[in-house]
């Protein structure tokens, strides 16, 4: 299996110098919340572009309903935020990730604000705040009740549209990074990407920006958009870059159970509200779980969801928002999703089950978005600064996005003047041949493929895991990465497939390695932490095993060991 996920440098083959030239300062590969935040700062430094998989609406930030976590009220401290960044973390976070993170929060927020962005204000014209899961205090901030993903979106999009140096290209798939050499470690310096109108492209950058978002959709239940395909984890391993931290997949508790629809998410802001979780007879089970009840971490939540469903049998739980006033004035988005299936939540339960929603771990990266590769940087979903440690709490995501975005931004452009380069010349591109040879084995049906990776990894690298089913998962995902990883394709469903394929094995031989249960990796057959595994898992190209990392992390000017 090591030598079908090391032997392919890149999808496809190609001749660099025979494909369309492109030329910026800096590269950003994503256009949500950290990418755009990053794409804003870059652009005090020189040129930008921007390339989106689809159009910036369908991001992940987009589709996000639960708000922006930030210490902004005198009642409130950024110690607390602190210690419930910790404690959801469940050992794993870096601390000095955490307070890097939580101490800028105000300053992003304020700088948004002043930009623009509308957030849920009283009839004063205050703000107005809220609470969530694992939370000790209301620090949330949302846009429209459950849209805040949308107007951050928007607020940011415009922002960065006004710039006249930042370049948007949507509908444009990044295929991969491109590097001087295939061997790990070799600098990044740009990207090849595909748009359907213009064909395959250079990008030369003198500094590149992973913003990718991503891997939820290698379970068959999750809340993410279809262009969650890990495609910037994959990448960032081909091209040499550390992955850390691949167990870890935060299942979100609250999603639509409706059989033949879509797992829509119903955000933690409706417990947060007050909403109750009941079992199959109609009584909530989460006080007796957790002092926090229904307020506890996600992956709390989540496992004992499952819990209750195994012991009672049935698909799902209820929630009851009954007694939640004016819920349609509060969540007008949940709520006319509701209504398309006849469901009143101030009459009726609404069935749900958990989700796989946010990718924990990530490309290894310092608290300015560098990774171990010269050239590249990672921010957002994407990467792993150890803020989120082994559980994300709830509303820090955006956050991270708008402060590590910010920081990788600066840090690419000032990264640039240190070398000394001019803000208006251009990098010179340099020879790169790809020399992928068409597989001479038979080919698997891709949407057979695709559909059996996402139920495999549904069933055995889920909320409850073991080791016989981990190494279930990695036999069976070598089987379809035979006869998939050595395919040359010409369209994005190919492509995607493979990267799904590759970043799924690196899931689950992460989880088979992590033979404990912490935050939101559970292990039925090891079902306690263990203090040997208070470190971060390291995958690389060509390197077989994973290292470790102790949970620790330097100043934000100081790369991260890995």
């Amino acid at each position: 299996m090591d030598r079908l996920l090391d032997q392919r440098r890149y999808l496809i083959p190609f001749r660099s110098s025979l494909l369309p030239q492109i030329f910026t300062d800096t590269l950003v590969i994503g256009g949500g919340v950290a990418g755009m935040s990053a794409a804003r700062a870059a652009a005090a430094h020189g040129e930008v572009i921007v390339v989106a998989k689809s159009d910036l609406s369908t991001s992940n930030t987009a589709w996000a309903q639960g708000g922006i976590a930030a210490v902004m009220r005198d009642d409130d401290t950024v110690e607390a935020h602190v210690r419930d960044t910790l404690e959801a973390g469940a050992g794993l976070c870096d601390e000095p990730a955490v307070r890097f993170v939580v101490e800028h929060a105000a300053e992003r927020m304020r700088d948004l604000l002043e930009h623009g962005l509308q957030l849920d204000r009283s009839v004063e014209g205050e703000l107005v705040v809220g609470r969530e899961g694992g939370h000790s205090a209301a620090r949330i901030y949302h846009a429209d009740g459950d849209a805040t993903g949308r107007e951050l979106q928007r607020c940011l999009s415009a922002c960065a549209r006004s710039l006249p140096n930042v370049r948007i290209f949507e509908k444009c798939f990044t295929l991969d990074l491109v590097t001087a050499s295939d061997e790990p470690g070799s600098a990044v310096l740009g990207a090849i990407t595909h748009h359907a109108r213009y064909g395959l492209q250079m990008i030369w950058a003198r500094a590149t920006i992973l913003a990718t978002g991503g891997a939820g959709v290698v379970y068959r239940e999750t809340t993410n958009p279809p262009i969650a395909t890990g495609d910037g984890l994959a990448m960032a391993y081909r091209a040499g870059a550390t992955l850390a931290d691949m167990a870890f997949m935060q299942f979100h508790p609250t999603t639509l159970y409706l059989p033949g629809a879509a797992r829509w998410l119903i955000t933690e802001a409706v417990r947060g509200e007050g909403a109750y979780l009941l079992d199959a007879a109609g009584t909530r089970f989460m006080p007796d779980m957790h002092p926090l009840a229904e307020l506890a971490p996600r992956d709390v939540v989540s496992q004992a969801i499952v819990r209750q469903i195994s012991k009672q049998g049935g698909r799902h739980v209820w929630l009851d928002c009954r007694h939640i006033e004016r819920f349609s004035h509060r969540f007008p988005g949940i709520a006319a999703l509701l209504r398309q299936f006849d469901l009143d939540p101030a009459k009726n339960l609404v069935p749900v089950h958990p989700a796989a929603h946010y990718t924990v771990g990530g490309v290894r990266t310092d608290l300015a978005g560098r990774t171990d590769v010269p050239g590249l940087f990672a921010v957002g979903e994407v990467a792993s600064t150890g803020l989120h440690g082994a559980n994300r709490l709830a509303s820090n995501s955006l956050l991270e996005g708008l402060v590590i975005g910010d920081a990788a931004g600066h840090a690419a452009g000032a990264g640039n003047a240190a070398l000394g380069l001019e803000a208006n010349r251009r990098p010179a591109p340099v020879p790169v041949v790809s020399d992928v040879r068409p597989s001479s084995t038979g080919e698997l049906d891709l949407e057979d493929v695709r559909s059996s990776l996402r139920s495999a990894m549904w069933k055995n690298v889920g909320i409850n895991r073991t080791g016989g089913r981990l190494a279930d998962a990695v036999d069976m995902i070598g089987f379809w990465a035979r006869y998939t990883l050595d395919k040359i394709f010409d369209d994005p469903d190919g492509w995607e497939t493979q990267n799904m394929l590759l970043v799924a094995t690196l899931m689950a031989r992460s989880a088979s390695w992590r033979e404990e249960s912490r935050g939101c990796h559970a292990r039925a057959d090891h079902p306690d932490s263990r203090p040997e595994y208070a470190v971060h898992d390291c995958w690389r190209r060509g390197s077989g095993e994973p290292t470790t990392v102790r949970t620790l992390s330097p100043t934000p000017s100081e790369p991260l060991g890995v």
